[in-house]
């Protein structure tokens, strides 16, 4: 599982950081979270070719989240393999996304589905036999839902214990990694001594937001939280008037919810170096780093 962050910056980019997109690659799936202006060129310069994306998560429709959608789709839509794309955002997103292919004249044939997420509370909008996706809507100016990514966990086969016990590797192991015993010639082997579960890794990321319980709860038990810091806490007002967090707010989130460990982003243009941020969120939550574009996370 690897983390790309394509941006950092808060409403407008700057020369070292553009605007949000982050990029999850799990096995065959590319989820992109929000696709701000320039997020396809930070996915080539990063190296992440933009027919990989299966999904695009969007929080909410500010520009600075949304803009580079129009570009990624005209790109994906000249491939001669073309993937099928699920979009989903919040309440208005299929109304959005009509008007959005609109402002383009371009064809276009890959397959797009999209899908509102209306849930209140915690709430699976996706599932498959290796994790599912959660949402749940934050507190901003604009509807906006955050998301977590949780990987479900895997029965893993000590094949030493088997070797031991003379049972070879082959097909026949695929009930024990189902969690049922087998017998291999005339001997029982039970699952529960020869198998053992390895925990999935969450992820969960929210912005843009004021503190909120959906926020602490989507992060619960968090692998890696990816989590706005638009101010430091000398503009808490700031903050609390465009319903943005500060670092001490992400890092009480990310203490509240034993997160393991706190990714700050979504940082505002008044700050040319992220220390201040970071330090601050240390002092509350020490597992703190300040995203940086292009940084790369392995989970």
């Amino acid at each position: 599982m690897h983390i790309t962050i394509l941006g950092t910056s808060g409403m407008v980019p700057t020369k070292e950081r553009n605007v949000s997109g982050t990029f999850l690659q799990y096995k065959d799936q590319g989820i992109l979270l929000d696709c701000g202006e320039g997020t396809q060129r930070q996915m080539n310069i990063a190296g992440i070719k933009r027919t990989s994306v299966t999904k695009v998560l969007i929080s909410h429709w500010h520009g600075d989240h949304v803009s580079g959608l129009v570009g990624l789709l005209q790109t994906i839509g000249n491939e001669k393999m073309q993937p099928h794309l699920d979009i989903y955002g919040p309440l208005g997103t299929k109304k959005r996304m009509e008007h959005l292919m609109k402002t383009c004249s371009f064809d276009l044939s890959t397959e797009i589905t999209v899908k509102e997420l209306t849930g209140e509370k915690p709430d699976i909008f996706f599932e498959n036999e290796d994790f599912i996706l959660e949402t749940a809507l934050l507190d901003h100016k604009e509807i906006c839902v955050g998301y977590a990514f949780i990987e479900k966990d895997r029965r893993k086969i000590s094949m030493d214990l088997l070797r031991n016990m003379g049972v070879p590797e082959g097909p026949h192991l695929r009930s024990l990694q189902e969690g049922k015993s087998i017998t291999w010639k005339g001997k029982k082997i039970d699952c529960e001594k020869v198998t053992y579960l390895l925990k999935g890794k969450k992820i969960a990321y929210i912005t843009d937001t004021v503190p909120c319980e959906n926020a602490t709860l989507l992060a619960q038990n968090a692998d890696v939280l990816i989590c706005e810091s638009t101010y430091a806490t000398a503009l808490k007002a700031k903050a609390d008037e465009y319903k943005h967090m500060t670092a001490q707010d992400a890092a009480l989130i990310a203490q509240q919810a034993n997160v393991k460990k706190l990714i700050l982003t979504h940082f505002s243009q008044r700050y040319e170096t992220t220390d201040e941020l970071e330090k601050e969120a240390k002092t509350h939550f020490p597992n703190t780093v300040c995203a940086y574009d292009f940084m790369k996370v392995n989970v």
